[in-house]
C-alpha cells in the first residue's frame, strides 16, 4: 500500500479528502487521549471535545476488565485516573505487580469487572501541570472501547486504538488482540478498520492484525527514542529504525510509524531543538506514514527556545508556550499527523 493511500484511506473518512486536498495531503491531528488538555483524559468529554476542535481521530488506550472487556485508560493501573483509592469497598484490591518490567502497587483494571469499574469515575492525570481540569473530576466513567468507538463512528470521524501490555494481558489470561478483533466485527469489520489505525509498541499483536485475511488492518508500530518491544527482548526500537529494520517492519504488515517526536526533532542537552533527522524521509521512502507523539502544549513539554512567560514564577511550567511553533517545525519536517493533547491549536497551526 503506498503512503498516499494509507493517508487516504484512513485519514480521508476525517475530511483531507473531502476537503479537497487531493495533490498534497495536510497532516491529520490525532486527539491524543482525547482533548487532555482541556478534560481528564480517556473520558467520552475528553472525547467529544477533541471532536469539537476538529480531530481527524481520537486516541484511546485500551486495557482489558476481569471479565474481557476493553476500555479506555492509559495504563492498567489506575490510582492516578480514578478515585478508586478513596473507595473503600475495593481497598483489598490494591496489589503490587510487576507489568513489562516496571513494578507498582495500586489498583489494575484486571482485577475488576466492567460493572464495578463502572462505579469509578475519572480524574486528571497531571493535576500539577493542569489544574483547571481538576474542576471536571468525577464527572465521568470509564468507556468501554465499544462506547468510544460508537462516538467516533456517529461523529464521522476516526479512532486510532492504542493495545496496552497485550503480553501482559495474555499471560492473565486476557487476549485483547482477539476483543479488539471482535468489537470492530461486531460493529460493521471491515468498514469500521477502514476508519481505524491500531498501535502497539510490542510487535506481536501488530504482526498478529496484519496477518489476518478476513479484516484488512492499518498498522501503526510505535516506537521510543529508547528501549525496545517487551515481545522481542534483544531488539532495540533504534535497529528497527534503521533501513534494514524498516523493510522488516515493512514486510511484517506494518503501514505506518507511531513514534516518539525527538526522533523527528531532537533536542540538545539545554533542552532546545536541533534540526530535523532525516527519519521522516527514510520512512517515507519505505512506503510508511509517520505520526510522532506527544505534542503538548505546556512549557513544560516544549523545547527551550518556545517555552514563554516568566522562569521564575511558581506556575511557569504549566503556562503555555509558543506550541503553534512547535507544531509547524513538525508539520514543515514532513510528518503526516501528530498525536496532540490540545487538538485545537493542532488544528490551526496546519494554516
Amino acid at each position: 500500500m503506498r503512503r498516499r493511500d494509507i493517508l487516504v484511506g484512513a485519514a480521508g473518512l476525517a475530511g483531507c479528502a473531502s476537503m479537497g486536498e487531493s495533490s498534497a495531503m495536510r497532516p491529520i491531528v490525532i486527539a491524543h487521549r482525547g482533548a487532555s488538555a482541556y478534560r481528564p483524559e480517556h473520558t467520552l468529554a475528553a472525547y467529544r471535545l477533541a471532536i469539537q476542535q476538529g480531530a481527524y481521530f481520537i486516541e484511546p488506550d485500551l486495557v482489558m476488565t476481569r471479565d474481557g472487556v476493553l476500555v479506555c485508560r492509559h495504563e492498567n493501573e489506575i490510582s492516578g485516573t480514578t478515585d478508586v483509592a478513596t473507595r473503600p469497598e475495593f481497598v483489598e484490591r490494591r496489589a503490587e505487580k510487576t507489568v513489562d518490567g516496571q513494578t507498582a502497587t495500586g489498583w489494575w483494571v484486571e482485577d475488576f469487572t466492567l460493572v464495578e469499574l463502572k462505579t469509578l469515575r475519572a480524574k486528571e492525570r497531571l493535576p500539577q501541570l493542569r489544574p483547571a481540569n481538576t474542576a471536571f473530576d468525577g464527572q465521568e466513567d470509564v468507556p468501554t472501547f465499544e462506547e468510544a468507538l460508537a462516538l467516533a463512528r456517529g461523529a464521522g470521524v476516526g479512532i486510532y486504538p492504542e493495545l496496552k501490555h497485550p503480553t501482559f494481558l495474555r499471560e492473565q489470561g486476557l487476549d485483547a488482540t482477539a476483543a479488539l478483533v471482535g468489537v470492530v466485527q461486531a460493529a460493521g469489520g471491515q468498514a469500521v478498520a477502514d476508519r481505524m489505525f491500531v498501535q502497539c509498541f510490542e510487535t506481536g499483536a501488530i504482526e498478529t492484525l496484519a496477518r489476518m485475511s478476513s479484516i484488512r488492518w492499518q498498522c501503526v508500530q510505535l516506537l521510543s527514542a529508547s528501549g525496545g518491544p517487551w515481545d522481542r527482548r534483544g531488539t532495540t526500537y533504534a535497529e528497527m529504525l534503521s533501513d534494514d529494520g524498516l523493510r522488516a517492519m515493512r514486510d511484517r504488515g506494518v503501514t505506518g510509524l507511531g513514534v516518539e517526536k525527538s526522533l523527528v526533532i531532537p533536542r540538545d542537552a539545554a533542552g532546545r531543538s536541533l534540526p530535523a533527522t532525516d527519519l521522516v524521509s527514510r520512512a517515507h521512502a519505505a512506503g510508511f506514514v509517520v505520526h510522532p507523539w506527544t505534542m503538548r502544549p505546556e512549557n513544560y513539554f516544549l523545547p527551550a527556545e518556545l517555552r514563554l512567560g516568566d522562569a521564575s514564577a511558581p506556575d511557569y511550567m504549566r503556562q503555555h508556550g509558543d506550541f503553534a511553533a512547535e507544531l509547524r517545525a513538525f508539520y514543515a519536517a514532513g510528518v503526516d499527523g501528530v498525536f496532540s493533547d490540545a487538538p485545537d491549536a493542532a488544528v490551526a497551526a496546519r494554516s
